[in-house]
């Protein structure tokens, strides 16, 4: 049984749709915030080997039960915050989820694992994702690795860096068997459309503004969201107890490549006549603490564990224009009120 915390929201739901397909028994426990929908789930409910509650992750006596009750084999956090934007505007949040509720997760995690006969304590798993954002910003050369020293600007990044080293700490004192995973920038089916990508998307398919932060000199590192679920499974069942693996798809784009890219794409895909939806595009005044640069050197994991990514950025990007085109009953669905479109993180609300 896998336990899987936050598997309504985007990489969630993508890691759940992945082991309900191999007709693996799956917990999922969502608080179902803003950004998680369980139509992204894609029938799950309906078969007998998925299980879900509605359960935040700070609640300590739910999280015991949920545990004791589906007892797991490996459990994995995704539950998060994820958005910087909103992290400038909101850093509460931030903080309880991301610190306070991988604090719990780790507290329930151990108390289970302790109570486990020694085979199946050995085989127990705790599996940590998180961001490359936690690393701080690169500047036009380098890359990040699993060495790379802790720098976070946002308040996002930084809950994520706490959450980290929290479970490094229940590995080195109390024995914990975990494993933590920092990524690239996810991109793919069912994001929720506050990021880059998917908003690009639809506001080039409205005829609506596309902001771009600054000049879109930024630069980010992009990994098809089915290729980090491949390398999830594979750390999860040959990566080592204590160890921190970099995942990326080797896809660094300027944001305002990606962008132009996108707008390319809608014109082939979704055509009207006189329209070119480059022209959308306005730069608008930068975020605070805006990272210049990511990039990860994904080299371990692929030379130790097997694993690399099958998308190029090219190919998964089309893709994932093609399924927001497809799936526009979906955005609806998703946009109900709580989002709809405006720019956020000028920091006005914290």
């Amino acid at each position: 049984m896998y336990l899987i915390t936050g598997g309504a929201g985007f990489i969630g739901s993508a890691v759940v749709r992945a082991l309900v397909r191999r007709k693996a028994p799956v917990a999922n426990i969502d608080k179902l915030t803003y950004a998680s929908n369980t139509d992204s789930l894609e029938g799950a409910d309906t078969l007998p080997h998925y299980h879900f509650e509605r359960l935040d992750v700070c609640a300590g006596p739910g999280v015991r039960a949920a545990i004791e009750r589906y007892q797991p084999t490996a459990i994995l956090h995704l539950a998060a915050e994820s958005h910087v934007d909103r992290s400038i505007d909101a850093p509460d949040d931030f903080v309880q989820t991301n610190v306070v509720g991988t604090f719990t997760m780790l507290a329930e995690a151990r108390r289970y694992w302790m109570s486990l006969p020694p085979d199946r304590a050995g085989e127990f798993r705790f599996l940590h994702v998180s961001t490359d954002e936690v690393f701080g910003s690169l500047g036009e050369t380098g890359h990040f690795t699993e060495r790379s020293p802790y720098d976070p600007s946002s308040p996002y990044s930084a809950t994520k860096a706490s959450a980290d080293h929290l479970v490094r700490a229940w590995h080195r004192t109390y024995g914990l068997p975990v494993v933590i995973t920092n990524c690239s920038n996810n991109y793919g089916p069912y994001q929720f459309p506050e990021k880059l990508i998917p908003l690009t998307i639809l506001n080039a398919l409205a005829g609506r503004p596309i902001g771009v932060y600054g000049r879109g000199e930024n630069v980010r590192d992009w990994l098809y969201v089915d290729d980090h679920v491949d390398a999830l499974m594979a750390v999860l069942e040959r990566g080592c107890v204590g160890e921190t693996y970099v995942i990326s798809g080797r896809a660094e784009r300027r944001n305002i490549d990606v962008v132009e890219m996108i707008c390319d794409l809608v014109d082939e895909m979704r055509p009207e006549p006189g329209v070119r939806r480059r022209d959308l595009i306005r730069f608008v005044t930068d975020r605070p603490g805006h990272d210049l640069r990511y990039a990860i050197d994904a080299s371990k994991i692929e030379r130790e564990l097997g694993w690399r990514a099958a998308e190029s950025f090219d190919t998964g990007l089309r893709k994932t224009v093609a399924w927001y085109l497809a799936n526009d009953a979906w955005t609806a669905r998703v946009r109900n009120g709580s989002y709809r479109g405006e720019r956020l993180g000028l920091g006005e609300r914290a």
